[in-house]
């Protein structure tokens, strides 16, 4: 039995699909590559030293979704495939709405014809919008700010009503802060396309010198420093509450959404700092208008994941900022390589 894994060559994805793997799951990746890259799986393989199943494909095909599993003997999904950019979702809103809306129903659709319905659903702390206290606990309103988080918000309904139509299924809603780092080999990391919304790539990127300087959005905020404050989490912790999620769900029954971050808030400056220290690089920088939208602080309050998954994040902002600069200085064009490395 295999646990398919969709966007599994995504930032988020490809660092799961090396936890599962190393933790003796037999994996199956679909992905489409609009976001990814294929080389990032061939890497996962070389830091495994195991293979698996590929296949390119959206989730907008039905038909290539019966086919992984026609193929395969699936027991659990693991569902990263989506559009991700906040900004973008306000520009094209109903290709955000089309893609991960129509696709995730897509993907259920498949799982119930062939009694799967065991799944881990990559959400997102933008569906709390601005919060009403912090830390953010799960219990908290709901109201997504953006046509990406509303598409998120959405689907956790969406999987609520799935659940009480059918009491067999075993979800797992996970809310990530924001997710830094790469892997201690830094054979995989992150990758944006184009100028990078967040702000770790960011700021590697000037690091490198492909980008000048590092635009900072508003220092006026009400923090310590006046910079946003948020919830910075490693993708390996990250990917290791997937590893937690599943084997809950694969153990219960039920609809649970679950907080992945640190509980501890860094401002930009705080980051920005952290980051000098650990590549012992000045990042030059200017400060700009903020950014509609933005809220000054945000971090989570992630007890109910430590309660009920054992899962704690462990990793320190210093190992952040190491791993992401080790990933990017190895890395200067990403996945993008002049050759191939790491075939299988």
């Amino acid at each position: 039995m295999a646990v398919l894994i969709t966007g599994g060559a995504g930032y988020i994805g490809s660092h799961t699909c090396v936890e599962l793997l190393q933790a003796g799951y037999e994996i199956i990746v679909l992905d489409n590559y609009k976001n990814s890259h294929p080389e990032s799986l061939k890497r996962v393989s070389h830091i495994t030293d195991r293979g698996f199943k590929v296949y390119q494909g959206d989730l907008m095909n039905e038909a290539i979704i019966e086919k992984v599993f026609m193929e395969n003997e699936i027991e659990a999904v693991i569902h990263f495939a989506g559009l991700k950019a906040v900004g973008e979702s306000v520009q094209l809103p109903l290709l955000y709405y089309e893609s991960n809306i129509t696709g995730t129903v897509k993907l259920c659709n498949v799982m119930r014809k062939f009694n799967v319905k065991n799944l881990v659903f990559s959400s997102s702390a933008t569906v709390y919008g601005v919060p009403e206290r912090i830390p953010i606990s799960e219990d908290a309103t709901l109201r997504a700010q953006s046509p990406y988080g509303r598409t998120k918000q959405m689907i956790e309904e969406i999987l609520r009503d799935l659940y009480i139509s059918d009491q067999n299924w075993s979800i797992a809603l996970l809310r990530y802060f924001n997710p830094i780092g790469a892997h201690e080999s830094g054979l995989i990391g992150e990758a944006p396309n184009g100028i990078p919304n967040n702000l770790m790539p960011y700021i590697t990127q000037v690091a490198i010198g492909k980008l000048e300087v590092l635009n900072i959005f508003g220092n006026k905020y009400p923090t310590k420093d006046g910079t946003g404050v948020r919830d910075y989490i490693h993708v390996v912790d990250l990917a290791r509450g997937h590893l937690c999620a599943l084997e809950k769900v694969l153990s219960s029954t039920g609809v649970e959404a679950y907080n992945l971050g640190t509980g501890k808030g860094y401002s930009v400056f705080e980051i920005v700092e952290a980051f000098e220290k650990a590549a012992n690089i000045n990042i030059p920088y200017r400060i700009i208008e903020p950014r509609k939208g933005d809220i000054a602080i945000c971090y989570a309050d992630p007890s109910k994941a430590r309660r009920e998954l054992g899962w704690t994040a462990e990793k320190e902002i210093r190992e952040m900022c190491r791993d992401s600069w080790r990933w990017q200085s190895q890395n200067p064009n990403g996945y993008m390589l002049n050759r191939e490395v790491f075939s299988k």
